[in-house]
């Protein structure tokens, strides 16, 4: 009964990294995607344009019914702070 449930158990560990694996696969071919987009709005974000469009925001001159999250000052710092994170934990794990 001990080898049984010793292959069941590897088996349910297999199906599970293959799982997880799969998901990270496709998670980094979507990150992978948008690298330039990501640096596209980085740059954005710490540019004059950006104030300006904030401040036009803040007063009232941009539609109201316009989606702007990235106008929010946390929306794109999270994100920007998120990948950074990210980047880091991955490091570590490839270092493992």
């Amino acid at each position: 009964m001990e080898q049984l449930e010793r292959i069941t158990y590897m088996e349910q560990i297999l199906d599970e990294a293959t799982e997880a694996v799969s998901s990270l696969s496709e998670a980094l071919g979507k990150y992978s995607a948008v690298q330039d987009k990501l640096q596209e709005l980085a740059t954005y974000y710490s540019s004059k344009q950006w104030r300006q469009d904030f401040d036009d925001d803040s007063a009232g001159k941009i539609p109201q019914d316009l989606k702007r999250g990235v106008l929010s000052e946390d929306a794109v710092y999270n994100l920007l702070s998120d990948v950074t994170r990210l980047k880091d934990q991955m490091k570590k794990l490839t270092n493992q």
